[in-house]
């Protein structure tokens, strides 16, 4: 049996540390043998892949038609003579999502040329997006683009804030994640030392503390429904700040200084109810999500629990 796993751009180095009975490398893309393996640095894995050699264009094609409808190409070498073999393919372009939205109905499986006459290929991956990659119709509204985070953990989870569900956001500065839970309906005190944007803090529903988000805690801020932080620390202080939310729903931002902080992500796991997210968005950074009550996470890849 033969694994495939896409590393995010410039993480190749994190995942290959990661992978055990690697058999080849080929971009992003690294095969090996054996089953799935739990990784945190892979932006979509490819179940029990093929290698398919094939004589002609149209015996390509065929072979992958025979897999899988829906087929999205992982471009590294001869990309024009892939592009011959995705010409005779059901044609394929997803459209950027709207948020809030719902994951595709269909996930398509991933394929590559390993060489001019072979094919490797997954009808079954991990992410319901072509290459792991999930494109948002964007906005100008934020002023950053940190607010894609949220939305597509938002969209990968199936739960997020409700309407007048009170939250509180750690290092808010300059203030996107508080501009998409405001957007929600939510009621959010955002705390940062760092002013917010003029146009987030102009909101309704916004309270902006000025302090350090550190010095809070549940006793000190009640009836919080939800805490959300994506401010920059080092992991071990995010972890200690996040133990004593025990009654809320957490989403967290774990920033790495170096990849010796790697080491502290099995501590977050321990955390009953949570589960630990790489996104498109992170690049070099995992979410952490603590729920009081998960809902079904659809995953194409049957038996896993990530994406």
């Amino acid at each position: 049996m033969l694994t495939a796993y896409l590393a995010p751009l410039d993480l190749e180095e994190a995942l290959g540390s990661e992978l055990k009975n690697i058999v080849s490398r080929h971009g992003r893309l690294f095969l090996t043998e054996g089953p799935c393996q739990k990784t945190y640095w892979a932006q979509n894995i490819w179940i029990d892949a093929k290698i398919l050699p094939f004589t002609s264009i149209s015996h390509a094609a065929k072979q992958l038609r025979g897999l899988h409808g829906l087929w999205a190409y992982y471009p590294h070498s001869h990309i024009r003579r892939a592009a011959l073999i995705s010409a005779q393919l059901p044609y394929f372009s997803p459209k950027p999502l709207t948020f809030p939205c719902k994951l595709p109905l269909t996930a398509p499986g991933s394929w590559t040329l390993l060489d001019e006459s072979t094919l490797l290929a997954s009808a079954q991956c991990t992410s319901f997006f072509a290459n792991g990659e999930v494109h948002f119709q964007e906005t100008k509204e934020p002023p950053s683009r940190a607010y894609l985070k949220l939305w597509e953990i938002f969209t990968k989870i199936g739960q997020m804030p409700l309407k007048g569900q009170k939250c509180l956001e750690a290092g808010a500065s300059p203030g996107s994640w508080t501009w998409v839970l405001q957007k929600l309906g939510a009621e959010v005190i955002a705390v940062d030392r760092a002013e917010l944007d003029p146009k987030i803090l102009k909101l309704p529903s916004v309270q902006y503390w000025k302090k350090d988000a550190f010095s809070l805690s549940s006793q000190t801020v009640p009836d919080i429904e939800w805490v959300f932080s994506d401010m920059i620390c080092y992991p071990a202080k995010l972890l200690q700040w996040i133990s004593q939310w025990n009654e809320v729903n957490l989403v967290c931002t774990i920033k790495f200084q170096g990849k010796e902080d790697y080491k502290i992500i099995p501590e977050f796991e321990k955390i009953e109810k949570s589960r630990i997210f790489h996104l498109y968005h992170n690049k070099h950074e995992l979410t952490w999500v603590k729920l009081h009550s998960w809902n079904a996470v659809p995953n194409p890849a049957k038996g896993l629990a990530s994406f």
